[in-house]
């Protein structure tokens, strides 16, 4: 069979796993230049595969004409005019599957989410690294033919900030780090007081920049943001294009294991995150980030970890578990860091 000549990719969401496939089709068009790529995911994350060669994005409007399997089989249609010749799903869910379904006759090669070791990881039959969600990305392609070496990244360059973006740094002659503090689990947060205490310590030698986003968080980091110099929130102020600039000329991100530490990652900059229920050996360390970047919860005050993959189960007691990871861990690794 010959090698394919233009991929379609699906990956819908959520963002960090969005995020994560950044890194991996960076690799496979630098390295297999003659390749044409189109994305398919929400139109929200665009902005992502900007910097990419050879990658055009297809925005799905999953809530509206592309609703259903009526509106998928509109979708498959309108994808077929682009002269497909390989599927590439690196969601693997029903709504991808339905679509394939009408790319019958093209070649489909599906994500395996590795859910038996990940069962036995969460249960405690096993506890070590699993591949890693980019390496089950790349081993996609693989099957489709094209090896990826993901050894040596080459990232974007820093982009150029504009005057709104500027002001964001109150302090030139600082380093600056972006914190991310929430997460789509409590079980995955640091506790809201001792990251206050992270962001007291290191605010007198480095500006910090508050990330985060839907109504509580606003006004919880806007709040933080008062308390101290040097620290200010943009979260609620920017659109997703202005915060990727943002990011890009951060020294540092500290992050839960979250879709923020994953965007971090993939613009290469180094990227701190602390775990609470969830562990890194389940694959979702963030690309290209040394093992000791990740701080995780204390398993013998908390044996049961990882209790599940994306922090939503956990027994009575284990809702705090990063909290076990001290003030001082953190504030140390950053300033180690950056």
């Amino acid at each position: 069979m010959p090698k394919p000549k233009h991929i379609l990719v699906i990956r819908f969401s959520a963002m960090g796993d969005v995020a994560m496939t950044v890194n991996v089709l960076r690799a496979l068009t630098t390295q297999h230049p003659q390749l044409k790529i189109t994305v398919l995911t929400r139109a929200f994350f665009k902005p992502f595969f900007k910097d990419l060669k050879n990658v055009e994005v297809y925005a799905a409007d999953l809530k509206g004409k592309h609703k259903g399997i009526f509106g998928l089989y509109k979708l498959a249609k309108e994808l077929k005019a682009l002269n497909i010749d390989a599927v590439a799903d690196l969601h693997n869910v029903l709504r991808s599957k339905i679509l394939k379904f009408f790319f019958f006759g093209t070649q489909v090669v599906q994500l395996d989410k590795g859910r038996t070791e990940k069962k036995a990881l969460t249960t405690g039959k096993l506890f070590q690294q699993l591949k890693t969600t980019h390496q089950r990305y790349a081993d996609v392609f693989k099957t489709l033919g094209f090896l990826i070496d993901l050894a040596n990244p080459t990232f974007p360059k820093q982009k150029q900030l504009n005057q709104k973006l500027c002001t964001f740094f109150s302090n030139k002659e600082f380093k600056t780090i972006g914190m991310a503090p929430f997460a789509a689990h409590k079980s995955k947060m640091y506790p809201l007081v001792q990251m206050e205490e992270v962001i007291s310590q290191l605010s007198k030698t480095h500006n910090i920049i508050l990330f985060g986003g839907g109504k509580k968080e606003i006004t919880v980091l806007k709040q933080i943001a008062t308390k101290f110099e040097n620290v200010v929130s943009i979260a609620g102020q920017l659109n997703l294009e202005d915060e990727l600039q943002l990011i890009s000329n951060l020294d540092v991100m500290l992050a839960m294991d979250s879709g923020n530490a994953h965007i971090a990652a993939m613009l290469g900059k180094k990227v701190i995150t602390i775990w609470g229920v969830t562990h890194p050996y389940a694959g979702f360390t963030p690309f290209n980030q040394p093992l000791n970047y990740a701080l995780v919860a204390d398993r013998k005050a908390y044996p049961l970890i990882p209790t599940s993959i994306y922090g939503n189960k956990f027994p009575e007691g284990y809702e705090n578990a990063a909290g076990s990871v001290s003030v001082a861990t953190v504030v140390s690794k950053v300033r180690e860091v950056c």
